[in-house]
């Protein structure tokens, strides 16, 4: 299976940053891509709140998964919307940070909220609060597709292996981690953090990123890591989409997957223990 990730570099118009993600997923289709992904919040990256409850929409009425379903209906390819910000309801108070898995016909086969909140203090002028704006999922998910079961998570779940371990004891080949990470931590834990989920559960790690510079705000740049990785069950890294806007190729072979877990076979061994203190 020929897979693309979609590397973007949103900003705060989702009508702007849909013209290219559609470009870039259709590229990726006429390159001969039978699964495409894209980062989170591919509609938008805002610089306040109040411009996120401003240009997002409801699920049912957002144009930008409108558009990417029919696209992937159109060139019957299976996509993956790493996420989209989306409000939760008709009250519009709070937005949800969804992922979503588009058949080639266009239909919602999963969809998953994100769960864990990028609540952090990095620095001392370097602070996020994603659930000020964000409400956090509750349910993990796994996607069925033709060729592959796939756990849907979203970027700062990466740091909760209890997650990725409970997908593919679930059944999960495939973990997708669709991310806009920071610049601080992308340059520590990045690539260490999605082959460190891949080694251990035996399965592919696919991780399509933002970079770049999304905004700036009082005189301070808004920026992601960039780096889109897809890595082996084994732990390899298969393709790395540096920090240019653009599309990335690699190749997905399940029976890697059978293997890995067959060489090391540690998926299937969890115990029981206590901590003594």
């Amino acid at each position: 299976m020929k897979t693309a990730l979609v590397q973007l570099s949103s900003g705060e118009e989702p009508q702007e940053n849909l013209k290219v993600a559609l470009k870039l997923v259709a590229e990726a289709s006429d390159n001969g891509a039978g699964f495409v992904l894209t980062p989170e919040v591919s509609n938008c990256i805002a610089s306040s709140r109040e411009k996120q409850f401003e240009v997002l929409c409801l699920e049912a009425e957002d144009p930008f998964l409108k558009a990417m379903r029919a696209l992937a209906a159109e060139k019957k390819i299976w996509l993956l919307i790493g996420s989209l910000g989306l409000h939760c309801d008709d009250t519009k108070e709070r937005l949800a940070n969804r992922s979503f898995l588009i058949t080639p016909n266009g239909k919602i086969s999963a969809r998953y909220d994100k769960i864990h909140m990028f609540d952090v203090d990095i620095s001392a002028s370097e602070r996020y609060r994603e659930s000020d704006s964000y409400r956090p999922g509750g349910k993990a998910v796994l996607g069925k597709t033709d060729f592959a079961t796939i756990g849907m998570t979203v970027c700062y779940d990466v740091r909760y292996p209890h997650l990725y371990r409970a997908l593919a004891q679930a059944g999960a080949d495939i973990l997708t981690v669709p991310a806009a990470f920071a610049q601080t931590t992308g340059e520590a834990h990045w690539e260490a953090l999605l082959r460190a989920r891949a080694i251990e559960n035996g399965a592919y790690v696919i991780a399509p990123a933002q970079t770049g510079v999304h905004y700036v705000k009082d005189g301070k740049e808004r920026c992601t890591f960039g780096h889109s990785l897809a890595v082996s069950p084994w732990g390899e890294v298969l393709v790395d989409g540096g920090t240019n806007v653009g599309v990335s190729y690699f190749n997905i072979d399940m029976s890697h997957v059978a293997k890995a877990r067959s060489r090391v076979n540690s998926l299937h061994q969890d115990r029981a223990f206590e901590v003594s203190k």
